[in-house]
């Protein structure tokens, strides 16, 4: 019997998440979910989440209207942040397997209380947005021991991509920081305490990753497939 997996609607990069994570077994399907589908309602069907990338998370959501002047007003999506909302909503109440990716983990964050930065420059770290040919950028991450994120990837340090303006500021009170970038931008959220329902927080993109050997690629989605399977 297969299993189903839920990839929330990113636009015109959703396949490459599909191809990713269909990649690793011969025995998943996925479902795309969006408002544009308006089926929510299908995440019942769902053993596990995938939270896209994309667009800055409104600050209304996470009580930070200084932050709105920091963000693209051509790259939000009140629509998208509500549906995603919901989506949060149920997994947290089901405890669905989640994987949580740029953005995922950003609005994970947000849901569960924390907050964010509105533009990382501003705050005099490094770009860590796409090139402008539109490439990601690879830089060092830091992975901090005794955390399931080094237990996963059985590294603590190594490379990764890097394509967003926004990051972490305070992390929801549930949550702790696993990883950080040479800059101080924090690269992944996990549970503070150890919890039954799987979650895995990443700031880059394991799904654009060059090397598919990369640990920072295969082992998070090979972490995510087994949790999902598992449930």
């Amino acid at each position: 019997m297969k299993i189903t997996i839920g990839i929330t609607d990113c636009g015109e990069k959703h396949p490459i998440y599909e191809q990713w994570i269909l990649c690793q077994s011969d025995n998943i399907q996925i479902i795309k979910l969006g408002y544009r589908q308006q089926n929510l309602h299908e995440i019942e069907k769902c053993n596990g989440i995938l939270l896209t990338g994309g667009e800055d998370v409104h600050p209304r959501f996470y009580n930070k209207p200084e932050n709105l002047s920091l963000c693209n007003p051509d790259f939000m999506d009140e629509q998208r942040d509500v549906f995603e909302w919901n989506v949060c909503e149920y997994v947290f109440k089901h405890k669905i397997p989640l994987l949580g990716i740029c953005r995922g983990l950003q609005f994970v964050n947000v849901f569960l209380g924390g907050t964010l930065v509105g533009d990382i420059p501003s705050i005099g770290k490094n770009n860590h947005s796409k090139y402008y040919e539109g490439k990601d950028r690879y830089h060092a991450i830091e992975v901090l021991p005794d955390t399931s994120l080094a237990h996963i990837v059985g590294e603590t340090a190594g490379e990764i991509n890097s394509a967003h303006h926004q990051s972490v500021e305070k992390p929801a009170e549930s949550l702790r920081i696993n990883a950080f970038s040479d800059d101080g931008i924090v690269e992944g959220l996990e549970w503070k305490t150890p919890q039954s329902h799987s979650l895995t927080l990443v700031q880059w993109h394991p799904e654009r990753i060059e090397n598919e050997n990369n640990p920072f690629n295969r082992c998070i989605r090979e972490h995510f497939i087994q949790a999902v399977s598992a449930s």
